[in-house]
This record gives C-alpha cells, structure tokens and sequence, in this order.
C-alpha cells in the first residue's frame, strides 16, 4: 500500500515540476509578446507623425497655390 503512495507521489511531483517549466515558458513567450508590443507602438507613433507632417506640408503648398491664384485673379481685375 506505501509503494502506491510513492507512486502517486512522485508522479504529483512530476506533474508539479512539468507545470513550472510550463509557466516559466509562457511567462518568457509573454515577456517577448510584450516587447514586440512596445516596438509596435513606437514604429506605429513614429509612422503616424510622418504622415501627419506630410499631410500638413501638403495643405499648407494646397493654401500658397490657392493664395497664389487669388492674387493673380484680383491683379488681373
């Protein structure tokens, strides 16, 4: 009857060290997820201010032409 007991034992032992090394393995795979997250966000920002910026450059030469075409119209008067 004891050599039963061990055997369950040492097989909840088992068990118990194969979900450590588990856990400890989905900790590092979230630790890495987490990172990669991060450089998301910072690439993400830095691309959203580059097109912000090129949008703006955009409308600002669109209002120069158009003032530009109003001066001509009204010289033209």
């Amino acid at each position: 009857m004891s050599v039963k007991v061990v055997d369950i034992m040492r097989v909840n032992v088992d068990k118990v060290l194969e979900r450590d090394q588990k856990l400890s393995e989905l900790d590092d795979r979230a630790d890495a997820l987490q990172a990669g997250a991060s450089q998301f966000e910072t690439s993400a920002a830095k691309l959203k201010n580059k097109y912000w910026w090129k949008n703006a450059k955009m409308m600002i030469i669109l209002g120069v032409i158009c003032v530009i075409v109003l001066i001509i119209i009204i010289g033209k008067q």
